[in-house]
């Protein structure tokens, strides 16, 4: 069984497979123009917070370019195959499969299959699945990737930075020590070290029966 992570390949992004499924744009990493500036340079009275700005987010959001509710792509992935989705593991109301514009090598999405947008909406047996499928989610990642944390939560809401606010999704982020370089704040580029395919199938190989 191969290993979530390892050293840098050529390809740091999607090897193809469901090209279409985020195609309306589940921009999770970073895909646009990023300033930093520290709060010692700023006007006003410091408080030790280093602050990153990501205009080009809140342009996707407030553009109105999300799918709408028929071309929902959680609602898609379940008839694909698990390759071509990008699967991982598949439940009786819930699944995981990996996002295919990642933070981090590893980020997996937790799903309801039914079309629902706010938790509170969700039924008492999704929430049930969800939180479990999230358990494992991290157990799995913690063996395959060596995992030092999570980053794990919910945007609900355009307002809050849902991606595709139609249909709710759990992240669950792998984090690692050594994670943060500069890349993505001076050129826009996320290097992660390992095709989506080979991440699947390593934590598909490694989730529980």
């Amino acid at each position: 069984m191969s290993d979530v992570g390892g050293a840098p390949s050529d390809g740091a992004g999607s090897d193809g497979a469901r090209s279409d499924v985020h195609a309306s744009g589940e921009t999770d990493g970073f895909t646009g123009p990023v300033s930093v500036e520290s709060s010692l340079n700023l006007p006003g009275v410091p408080d030790a917070f280093q602050r990153l700005w990501t205009p080009h987010r809140m342009v996707y959001i407030q553009s109105g370019a999300q799918p709408s509710d028929e071309d929902c792509p959680f609602c898609r992935a379940p008839e694909m195959s698990d390759e071509d989705a990008l699967i991982v593991h598949r439940g009786t109301h819930a699944y995981v499969l990996l996002n295919l514009f990642p933070y981090n090598s590893g980020h997996l999405l937790v799903c309801p299959y039914r079309h629902v947008a706010l938790y509170d909406d969700a039924t008492a047996e999704e929430i049930d699945e969800i939180a479990r499928l999230t358990q494992t989610a991290m157990r799995v990642l913690r063996e395959t990737a060596k995992t030092d944390g999570f980053n794990i939560g919910m945007n609900q809401g355009r307002i809050a930075g849902a991606g595709i606010a139609s249909h709710l999704h759990q992240h669950v982020v792998p984090r690692w020590a050594t994670d943060a370089n500069f890349f993505p704040i001076i050129a826009g580029t996320k290097a992660l070290p390992q095709l989506l395919g080979d991440v699947r199938a390593a934590v598909a190989a490694a989730w529980p029966a």
